[in-house]
């Protein structure tokens, strides 16, 4: 007996979304379903590649399709919902903005150990560091090479640091130390530049290492940029979480979604006596988590391995890294988040941390994107 695309339908309805609790169809995550002999060929309204959480459902749908004696084929699609922009960035299906309140607080690491961390669960990943005035992911994520020109010498091409396509002014300056001593329209100017003049290719995650603070910058790239979300570093100083208040209001203010907080430099473990302790305060992630219902993402412990030993190096792909295994659970946690919202968005589910939408009306319609040549993204 043959099934059905009612039955296959029905079916499906048994599959339900972690993180927002209902099932895919009624979610609207089934964007296209066929019955083509024995295959089942369903789109999914999937744009997070590498996300655990999305290739669990993906494992989830195909153990539903095959129960019902269908081989599935499955294939991911970008919905406009989920901030696909043709004019912008045609290549790139999400953009990540790390963010502080303030300097100081390791929001470069955290963006540099995001950036290596997606490109290691097998996505392509580009990274922008937009801190103009302290371009210090060069520090962090080292390189041989420096950026070149297309052949007609109208875009630049990112260097790339263990396969993470990057661009830095710091890769511009002459001399490493020298202070970049730009005003309001010259940074603009160069972020323009960075924005519209380089040639990232197919990306799945750009991630953009903001200016601290609230700025002109920041505020610029908000409005240039189709941000899928923001994660805010802070430490758990009062000064630095008050400064981290201010810029999640911002960014909330923008509408962009905020995926949550990461508290760096959390706590020290004395390998001496044993014991841990919190030299800069503890609670400082819990609080504005529970002030802004916004969800607390990882937290980084003070740790050599983080650059305090003056190396330059990423710990997410150091595996005897004593560190390694949280900033991992922090890179999939986020990964996720970035699923979920893009999940909610095509749910019509969103809401800013004021409750309201974090969107206006977004158009309908689906840009199916390639499949990554790197392997499945679920």
């Amino acid at each position: 007996m043959s099934v059905t695309e009612a039955e296959l339908e029905e079916a499906l309805r048994t599959v339900e979304d972690p993180d927002i609790g209902e099932d895919i169809v009624s979610l609207g995550l089934i964007n296209g379903m066929q019955i083509d002999g024995e295959t089942a060929k369903l789109s999914v309204a999937f744009n997070s590649p590498f996300a655990p959480s999305e290739m669990d459902l993906g494992t989830a749908i195909r153990a539903v399709v095959t129960d019902l004696g269908l081989e599935p084929e499955l294939h991911a699609n970008v919905t406009a919902e989920q901030g696909f922009d043709e004019e912008i960035f045609p290549n790139i299906r999400n953009v990540i903005a790390v963010a502080s309140g303030k300097g100081g607080v390791g929001k470069t690491t955290v963006a540099a150990n995001l950036a290596a961390g997606l490109d290691k669960l097998g996505a392509r990943v580009g990274l922008l560091d937009a801190d103009i005035h302290g371009p210090n992911v060069p520090r962090i994520m080292p390189t041989d090479q420096e950026p070149t020109v297309t052949p007609d010498e109208e875009r630049l091409i990112p260097a790339e640091s263990d396969g993470v396509k990057t661009m830095s002014m710091g890769f511009l300056i002459k001399n490493e130390d020298d202070p970049a001593i730009l005003r309001g329209p010259m940074v603009n100017n160069v972020m323009t530049h960075f924005l519209e003049n380089v040639e990232w290719g197919n990306l799945d995650y750009l991630v953009v290492d903001l200016p601290p603070g609230t700025g002109d910058a920041s505020l610029d790239l908000l409005q240039s940029l189709p941000v899928t979300g923001v994660a805010i570093v802070t430490t758990p100083q009062q000064m630095a979480v008050d400064d981290a208040r201010k810029g999640l209001r911002m960014f909330e203010k923008h509408e962009a979604p905020i995926l949550g907080i990461v508290e760096n430099m959390s706590e020290f473990h004395c390998e001496n006596c044993g014991d841990t302790h919190d030299p800069f305060g503890d609670r400082g992630a819990e609080v504005i988590s529970e002030d802004y219902d916004v969800e607390i993402l990882g937290k980084l412990p003070i740790h050599s391995d983080f650059g305090a030993d003056g190396t330059n190096r990423t710990v997410v792909k150091d595996e005897d890294s004593a560190v390694n295994e949280p900033t991992v659970e922090l890179i999939e946690r986020i990964a996720d988040r970035i699923g979920e919202t893009n999940r909610r968005k095509v749910a019509g589910k969103l809401e800013s941390v004021d409750g309201g939408s974090a969107f206006g009306d977004q158009p309908s319609g689906t840009a199916t994107l390639e499949s990554n040549s790197r392997g499945p993204n679920f």
